[in-house]
């Protein structure tokens, strides 16, 4: 057994604040968008790609990221994520022209892609040794991640109004190069292992998530029975068959099939993917009412959303950990997602002539809480299973199909949006119109995720009692 960290504690302040940044550059850009289309000439269509070719990037290479942190070692990987991240955050921040501009995204999206499973693989390194430390350290972790994305919003809103666009950018160069400094110090050096990298199956896996958003956010304007959007969405079913052909065939996959047999990994992941559908577009267009329903400036409206921030912080440190050792993950994922979903049916209710006090901050509270019961659940259930040396990927994994969620997710409900009104930005009722469609639309994605968990979740007895006689992957 190797030895305990005596810094891990330190450590775990540098893995939660990569986290915190990684997932923050998702959010950060949504208050400044509007500036960056006048200064950038993005299109209305095209300016969502600012936000897209991050996610995509991310979510994309995020088992990439796991595998080649499970090759080279944990720390090179997340180091060189952390250069690649300021890298693109540099390009984005200098950018005169809207390609670039998506281009320094998707590579901030890459350096992404590199930290994440690299920051989980070296918390499992630094508190793998007692399960109620690592218990305490991932609610740390985990609240990192929900409060960097709803803070991003809010931090946006500071910059935007007090400085300009650019700064949403820059801020992420000097807190890459405090890290880099302290990763020698902190930061354990995890030894990788002998083997190749799936390049083809990296290829495929993106470009097929890729796709799939690209189709579904192009649906509203090509119609979704149209022949364009139905070969798009093909060709990304098409692609992410080839990968799962890939993983099957070469020797050494990106996502060994075999994984899938870890309990509780299928149905976790299922999870995660429907929590990041609602949670993500409930933030975005929470954000949209805020100013262009209820008039709110980026100040204000970043302002707006911080008692949600400190919902989350408080109840995952002070309450969800607590709670996963009592009850378990299984009635957590299922109670949070359903307070989710409450949450999202209040904020239906909001009105076009409403206030912050009635219309927003009771039911973002709720949904705050919601998000806070259900993501280290679900997160600690994926990994609880997974033998060390595939932590990485693990990782990878989960952390993909909570943004390949997202990005779905986000891309059906502003199709939903859009057409119940949300166009419409002279036209208060049709715009809140929409707005509470999306509202509800995520909210049926929380609701539907809490039945799938309850239906097709196992328990650690129910798994052990069916694994002899079962061969299938646990939990599905």
């Amino acid at each position: 057994m190797n030895a305990v960290n005596p810094r891990r504690w330190q450590a775990l302040i540098v893995l939660a604040a990569a986290q915190f940044m990684v997932i923050m550059d998702t959010s950060i850009i949504g208050v400044a968008l509007p500036d960056m289309q006048r200064d950038l000439g993005f299109s209305q269509g095209s300016l969502q790609w600012v936000f897209n070719a991050y996610v995509i990037a991310f979510g994309g290479l995020l088992l990439l990221g796991g595998r080649l942190s499970d090759l080279f070692g944990a720390r090179k990987v997340f180091t060189t994520g952390w250069i690649i991240l300021i890298a693109g955050s540099v390009v984005a921040a200098l950018a005169a022209d809207a390609w670039v501009e998506i281009l320094g995204r998707g590579v901030q999206g890459v350096g992404g892609a590199l930290i994440a499973p690299a920051s989980m693989t070296l918390l499992m390194t630094l508190f793998g040794h007692d399960p109620r430390e690592l218990g305490k350290a991932m609610a740390l972790y985990g609240a990192a991640a929900p409060a960097g994305g709803t803070a991003g919003v809010f931090l946006g809103g500071v910059i935007t109004e007090y400085l300009s666009w650019p700064w949403v950018f820059i801020v992420y160069v000097p807190i890459g190069l405090a890290t880099l400094a302290a990763v020698p110090a902190l930061l354990p050096a995890v030894q990788g292992r002998r083997g190749s990298v799936d390049v083809l199956g990296a290829i495929a896996v993106t470009a097929g998530i890729a796709l799939a958003v690209y189709a579904i956010v192009r649906a509203p304007g090509q119609g979704w029975g149209s022949a364009t959007t139905l070969l798009e969405l093909a060709g990304a079913v098409a692609l992410l068959a080839l990968f799962l052909v890939i993983q099957r065939t070469v020797r050494a996959p990106l996502m060994p099939l075999g994984v899938w047999r870890t309990p509780g990994l299928a149905t976790s992941n299922l999870a995660m993917a429907l929590l990041g559908a609602a949670w993500i577009p409930m933030w975005y267009f929470l954000n949209l009412y805020l100013q262009q329903v209820l008039g709110y400036g980026a100040f204000p409206s970043g302002a707006a959303l911080l008692p949600m921030t400190v919902a989350i912080m408080i109840f995952m440190i002070g309450v969800t950990a607590r709670l996963l050792g009592r009850f378990g993950a299984k009635p957590l994922i299922v109670a949070g997602l359903l307070v989710l979903a409450a949450g999202l049916v209040g904020l239906s209710l909001a009105r076009p002539g409403g206030t912050f006090a009635v219309d927003v901050l009771p039911a973002s509270l709720i949904a705050a809480v919601g998000m806070s019961l259900a993501y280290i659940p679900a997160m600690m259930s994926a990994m609880s299973g997974v033998r060390p040396e595939e932590s990485g990927l693990a990782s990878g994994i989960v952390n993909t199909t909570y943004q390949v969620g997202s990005a779905l997710g986000l891309a059906a409900m502003t199709a939903i949006a859009t057409s119940r009104g949300a166009a419409e930005l002279e036209n208060l009722p049709a715009l809140t119109g929409g707005f509470q469609a999306a509202f509800i639309g995520a909210g049926a994605v929380a609701a539907t995720g809490a039945v799938l968990t309850l239906l097709l979740m196992r328990t650690p007895n129910q798994a052990a009692r069916t694994q002899p006689e079962e061969p299938q992957p646990a939990g599905v």
